[in-house]
């Protein structure tokens, strides 16, 4: 499983904005074949953060993603409300163990 965790800066007059196009990407996100779970979250104590947290079944499925149509609207809408320092790892998790 790949996942990807971090996040990335919205100017907090945006956020209100921003919550369709996310909805959109999310909702389209979660369709594709190989996405475990993926997910936006605005961060409670610090406006204008929002936490990204993906699953994929493996790196081919996450490639795949990068280049689905919807990103291109994604891409675009974040470019026009100004989202920027993105900050975000890729991890290789095996043998996931639930707590």
């Amino acid at each position: 499983m790949i996942l990807v965790i971090g996040t990335i800066r919205a100017p907090v007059e945006a956020m209100e904005r921003l919550r369709e196009p996310m909805a959109a990407v999310v909702a389209a996100s979660r369709a594709e074949d190989g996405c475990v779970d993926y997910a936006y979250g605005a961060d409670m104590l610090d406006p204008g953060l929002i936490r990204v947290s993906e699953a994929w079944r493996d790196r081919a499925a996450l490639d795949a993603h990068f280049t689905a149509p919807h990103m291109d609207a994604w891409r675009a809408a974040r470019a026009s409300l100004g989202v920027g320092e993105r900050h975000l790892s890729l991890y290789q998790a095996s043998d996931p163990e639930p707590i």
